[in-house]
């Protein structure tokens, strides 16, 4: 009942634009992946940051946040196999700490998949990978230890942190890692940004598989959205232009009243229910008459029916 009068239009533009996203993602298939992305300066400071540890012969050390399995902690684990790719390649070892039971289980598991791919599974340190602490400070605590003792070279910080972020990229920065962070937590992204050489902003951390992988589904997904963005943001302005001509410049003649159009005795100023957009968006709720449902009365079963009284002596 909620699309019976304008509700469908919005339901119109929904469709359009996954039918965008699946045109972008089947464009993709046919091209391999070889579709533009916009280039992202902490991605590409991977090789620069692995090819540093290499060369100090020291550690890189990366951390997926500190919440639990979740889709944050699991692009934060397809970043780091990537970088792990690399690392293998070159002998550079690595350290992955794990604040959480569950992510540490899929990130040993990952990065072994990673050294095995690559035909180097006898370069897979099975303590690479290390459970530090499930309590905040900790595992702050923690890892700025190995930070400290293992003298990292490079810093890869991804997912979700919070007050403990600046603990890590100062625990590194002293030092002097390259640092490439990034997090969901937007309060704590300036302490990433004062702190660290790249930082990935806002959607930059979700196109990082894409970017990384090429993968066609993943590329032509991820500029299916930026379309869907662009046209959003296009609808919007044109909205806003569009609805402040009509409340500043038009006037009504009639009023809709339980779904009729009534006219009025004389013209009043448009509200923003009475401009276009307004009309298209704003569906309207049902009526009470509307919402009623006739339902047949239901007869009583045999034993809830009241035994009959019997009759006298």
């Amino acid at each position: 009942m909620q699309y019976y009068d304008s509700g469908w239009v919005g339901v119109l533009v929904t469709v359009l634009i996954v039918a965008v996203i699946l045109a972008t993602i089947y464009r993709s298939t046919k091209m391999e992946g070889n579709l533009f992305i916009r280039r992202i300066a902490g991605l590409n400071a991977i090789d620069e940051a692995i090819g540093r540890a290499t060369e100090m012969g020291r550690p890189v050390v990366m951390v997926p946040g500190i919440g639990g399995l979740d889709a944050i902690a699991v692009q934060a684990i397809n970043i780091f196999a990537k970088v792990t790719q690399t690392a293998a390649k070159f002998a550079t070892p690595i350290k992955l700490c794990c604040a959480d039971a569950a992510v540490y289980a899929v990130a040993q598991e990952t990065i072994r998949d990673v050294y095995q791919r690559e035909g180097l599974i006898e370069r897979f340190d099975s303590e690479a990978v290390q459970f530090v602490s499930d309590r905040q400070f900790a595992f702050a605590a923690g890892v700025a230890g190995i930070i400290r003792r293992e003298k990292v070279a490079a810093a890869f910080f991804l997912g979700a942190f919070f007050a403990e972020s600046l603990i890590f990229a100062e625990s590194a920065n002293a030092m002097g890692a390259i640092q490439v962070a990034g997090s969901t937590q937007t309060t704590q992204t300036p302490f990433f940004v004062a702190a660290c050489d790249y930082v990935l902003i806002g959607d930059e951390f979700y196109a990082a598989s894409a970017y990384l992988t090429r993968h066609p589904i993943l590329v032509g997904s991820l500029i299916g959205q930026d379309y869907a963005k662009i046209f959003y943001a296009a609808l919007i302005t044109f909205g806003c232009l569009l609805t402040s001509y009509q409340m500043a410049f038009t006037m009504k003649t009639h009023k809709r009243e339980n779904r009729q159009w009534v006219a009025l005795e004389a013209p009043e100023r448009k509200t923003k229910k009475d401009t276009t957009f307004g009309y298209i968006f704003d569906v309207e709720s049902p009526t009470e008459e509307e919402m009623k449902v006739e339902r047949p009365q239901r007869q009583p079963n045999w034993w809830e029916q009241a035994p009959e009284a019997e009759g006298g002596n």
